[in-house]
């Protein structure tokens, strides 16, 4: 089964999705999941994972209420405020929907040090007893505090999102692959290769200029943790989805057919336990 292990559903509110900038109005827009199913059907995807994007409880009441009516859903991260008080409670909330499989927090909007903090790493603490993962979504300024944080819960599983957004457009790679290599040694974190298109040059990218990059991730983390997402809606500011597509289909071309079939769904299936 191809499963796509990222992506996005919205109805697009410019308070809640503030984020999407001027700059990103191409993707203004409703994305709900009569939009999508058509163009994973064209990609030949089977299922796929719903992420959030809104850091709202009635962001991931909306998702599992998606998931529940639309079968290629397969799972669900959602979000919870990992810091609250009543943590254990909103999980406890939360574990009765056999969809929801995980959490995330959009890090990558706060202070390098955030999951480094006394109320986050409680938070986390808790999410194994639930069964659920945890989504990384991180700048390389934050790679120091995610390998803390994987070295700190060896139990629980992490996967990295957007491969921790390089900064592909300008051609950095040296600290950020240092980085990658030292947090792929935690044998509980996977790597998603996914949202590399935001992080190039949005109107003029070559796919060879992944290469570097996607060759540091397969080192690291190997064939068995790796697993391919698109990040879409938020991928068509720079590409469609079959073109986005095309760059890890390509570039794992070279593999067996085992191993492609790992990278394009097995490992999803199994991190989240679709």
């Amino acid at each position: 089964m191809r499963i796509d292990s990222h992506h996005h559903f919205w109805k697009y509110d410019p308070v809640n999705y503030a984020w999407i900038d001027e700059s990103m109005k191409v993707i203004r827009n409703d994305y709900v999941p009569e939009v999508l199913e058509p163009v994973l059907k064209s990609a030949n995807i089977d299922g796929c994972v719903s992420v959030q994007a809104d850091q709202t409880e009635a962001e991931t009441n909306r998702l599992l209420n998606f998931a529940e009516k639309n079968d290629f859903i397969k799972g669900v991260v959602g979000w919870v405020d990992l810091r609250a008080d009543n943590i254990e409670e909103r999980l406890e909330h939360f574990s009765q929907y056999k969809l929801l499989k995980g959490m995330r927090h959009v890090v990558q909007g706060e202070p390098d040090d955030f999951m480094l903090g006394t109320e986050f790493q409680n938070g986390i603490s808790h999410l194994h007893e639930y069964g659920m993962v945890y989504d990384i979504l991180v700048f390389p300024t934050q790679l120091k505090a995610s390998i803390a944080l994987a070295e700190k819960f060896p139990d629980q599983p992490f996967v990295l999102d957007h491969i921790a957004k390089p900064y592909i457009k300008d051609k950095k790679i040296d600290g950020w692959a240092e980085e990658i290599k030292i947090l792929a040694q935690s044998p509980n974190v996977q790597c998603k290769v996914s949202g590399m298109v935001t992080e190039a040059d949005w109107t003029n990218w070559k796919e060879a200029e992944f290469t570097p990059y996607l060759d540091v991730i397969f080192e690291a983390f190997g064939v068995d943790r790796v697993m391919y997402g698109s990040d879409w809606p938020v991928c068509l500011v720079a590409s469609e989805y079959n073109r986005m597509l095309s760059i890890v289909e390509n570039y794992i071309s070279k593999y067996s057919d085992a191993d492609k079939a790992k990278v394009m769904g097995e490992n999803a299936m199994s991190f989240y336990s679709l």
